[in-house]
């Protein structure tokens, strides 16, 4: 009897159907060993020294050039089990729908049925778009939006937004018109038949492969605790791409939050309510409840400080006049608007959602502002015209221990980037896992030691030092005239962004972009189309940039990116850390930044035949003991510390 492994090694052999069908495909000895370590995964055998009936955990590191897509896509294909492919990013779930997927199905799983599945919010909620279509408020939009979207309705079977090229991100008629959870009326919809998020979890339903981002599989495996789903139904088995984002996605969703927003909404959907469905006078006290609560809503946000950013709760309510009165006035508007809903919740589904709203907010601002449970940070977060109290568990090993690993078959979690200093320990205990769960490193086929090199100033003041940044912006504008523009620049900080950009301005002879200045998309086509351009950036830029050729040929990055530890959350890891006797330092920021380190180093080779420089600019990497750790997590690059060598390697053919 052939096993799933027999075929998998048959499909990457040399005459294969990889090999026979896909263009540029040559074999790698690394594809290989992980898609043979994914597929051993599924297989129901007595593998990994593991029981049959225990779940199967594999994390495999497998560099760029590796082609890892495939290397578990084929496995899950074949597998004969439901599976859920989580990446972190929108370019691979688009990659693997568009380009990966339908090869698969053409020459190797004709039968495979694939679906995307997005949040509720990227679909049309039809019941939502009739009462609008039919409101006094219809003239609030443009007419052609309007025109647009119903035209659109005519044709589209998804009611998935991203068909609307034209939508702006921030949409004030997709707000309206949007299935959001907490407006749903459920069985009780009168366009419920229709409805698009009833169509797609039948088709998820039925489908073998579904491919989600992070934030829906957890936000769908939180609520799956309580007895819910969002709308991804049982699955057996999950791969996680992109797997070093987990602890961070996972932490936003196994904990609470209230904003100023939903105390917001949830007055205007109950003003939105009387308006559509009566103007008896028996609504008068709902609607005083309504206004009520919004008049707490702005005055809740108005006794926050200003400053944009995310600050410890409790710290702040200390520092509040009258905070306890402030929280007692808003408890008392959900209150009584909770009261006032539940005689109305009996008869008519859409009162039903809005009480069941009102309670949920007055239990998580309960619980926030309680701020009881050790296990919990609690902080806030001021944005431009909102404020969010949060509460967010310290640690989410627990948590997937508890509420993942046990329900599923495998678990695969794969990244460019997963170990520090050429260890999976620091993954391994951030997420749950034993430490003795099967492991592979596949190191990049691309070769570092012959086509880059790794630029590091000798001679040259640390960071922190008075002279750092004039000495940075200098050596930046000679590396970047040696490589004549081509380069990348990635910045730990704005502040530090724009003071190069301000450097630069006036001194380069390229065209000069920046982060902020257009979308992040159009940055990058324009980048990519100016073969000697030069492009600084921060954050986001740090990973899923793909510029394969000639015009990235230097990747420039300030500074080691440690983050900053005022943080509310990185701040209670810390504090956890200390309290458990070990050293935060080491055992939690170092690894953080070693890997945001290798995944902006990532950005420069894409395919074989790239090359070009590596420029740290933070001589810790030596200075510093725990430098040696970064060193060996570093690609395979020759190091060079005078800028001649820059001009020499550059003034080679």
């Amino acid at each position: 009897m052939t096993t799933l492994v027999d075929t998998i090694q048959n499909i990457f052999s040399e005459e294969g159907i990889l090999s026979r069908n896909l263009p540029g495909f040559e074999v790698r000895s690394g594809q290989l060993e992980m898609a043979l370590a994914v597929a051993q995964s599924f297989e129901d055998d007595d593998i990994w020294g593991m029981p049959a009936n225990e779940s199967r955990m594999l994390a495999v590191e497998a560099e760029t050039g590796i082609g890892k897509t495939l290397a578990y896509l084929i496995p899950a294909a074949l597998c004969g089990q439901k599976v859920v492919v989580s990446t972190g990013t929108l370019n691979l779930q688009e990659q693997i729908l568009n380009k990966e997927i339908p090869f698969i199905k053409k020459h190797i799983a004709p039968e495979l049925s694939a679906l995307c599945v997005k949040g509720r919010q990227n679909y049309l909620c039809l019941y939502r778009w009739h009462q609008l279509y039919n409101s006094p408020q219809l003239p609030l939009f443009e007419n052609s939006h309007l025109d647009a979207v119903s035209d659109w309705l005519e044709t589209t079977r998804t009611g998935d937004r991203a068909e609307l090229d034209w939508l702006s991100d921030n949409s004030a008629l997709w707000r309206e018109i949007s299935a959001n959870s907490s407006q749903c009326l459920g069985s009780n919809c009168p366009d419920g038949s229709n409805c698009y998020i009833n169509t797609l979890r039948r088709k998820a339903a039925r489908s073998q492969l579904l491919i989600v981002n992070h934030h829906l599989f957890f936000s769908d495996l939180a609520l799956r605790r309580f007895g819910f789903a969002e709308v991804l139904p049982r699955y057996e088995s999950v791969i996680f791409d992109e797997a070093h984002h987990i602890e961070n996605v996972a932490t936003q969703y196994f904990g609470t939050s209230i904003s100023h927003f939903q105390l917001l909404d949830l007055s205007r959907d109950i003003e939105k309510i009387c308006e559509e469905s009566s103007t008896d006078k028996k609504h008068d006290r709902i609607i005083q409840a309504a206004k009520g609560l919004a008049s707490e809503a702005k005055h809740f946000l108005s006794i926050f400080p200003r400053d944009r950013g995310r600050f410890p709760f409790l710290e702040a309510t200390e520092k509040i006049p009258h905070w306890q009165e402030a929280r007692l006035r808003l408890e008392e508007s959900l209150s009584l608007v909770i009261s006032r809903t539940e005689p109305l919740a009996t008869v008519n589904e859409a009162w039903n959602t809005i009480l069941r709203r009102a309670e949920e907010l007055l239990t998580n601002f309960r619980m926030v502002a309680d701020a009881e449970q050790e296990s919990y940070v609690y902080w806030y977060e001021r944005r431009e015209k909102t404020v969010i109290l949060s509460a967010s568990p310290v640690d989410i090993a627990a948590e997937l221990q508890k509420s993942f690993y046990k329900e599923v078959k495998t678990a695969v979690f794969t990244s460019a980037t997963l170990t520090t200093g050429g260890s999976f320990s620091y993954l391994f205990d951030r997420i749950g896992l034993p430490p003795n769960t099967p492991s592979l490193r596949l190191h990049s086929p691309f070769d570092y030691k012959n086509r880059t090199k790794l630029f590091v100033p000798a001679n040259f003041p640390e960071p922190a030092s008075a002279d750092y940044m004039g000495k940075a912006q200098n050596i930046i504008l000679e590396v970047l005239q040696a490589s004549n523009g081509r380069a990348l620049l990635l910045f730990t900080s704005f502040k530090a962004m724009h003071s190069v950009h301000h450097f630069l301005e006036d001194r380069l002879p390229f065209p000069l972009f920046m982060q902020g200045n257009a979308p992040k998309q159009k940055l990058i086509d324009l980048f990519s189309r100016e073969k000697h351009s030069v492009l600084l950036a921060v954050a986001s830029f740090w990973e899923g940039v793909n510029i394969p050729g000639e015009t990235l040929s230097c990747l420039i990055i300030d500074k080691l990116p440690f983050e900053v530890p005022s943080d509310p959350v990185i701040m209670a890891r810390i504090n956890k850390i200390k309290e458990d006797g070990g050293n935060p330092f080491i055992e939690f920021q170092v690894p953080r930044a070693i890997l945001s380190l290798r995944q902006g180093l990532g950005r420069l080779m894409r395919s074989t035949t790239d090359s070009g420089l590596l420029a740290i600019l933070d001589v810790r990497l030596f200075t510093k003991q725990y430098g040696r750790l970064f060193r060996k997590s570093l690609p395979e690059s020759p190091l060079i510390r005078d800028i001649k060598e820059v001009h020499h390697f550059f003034a080679q053919p």
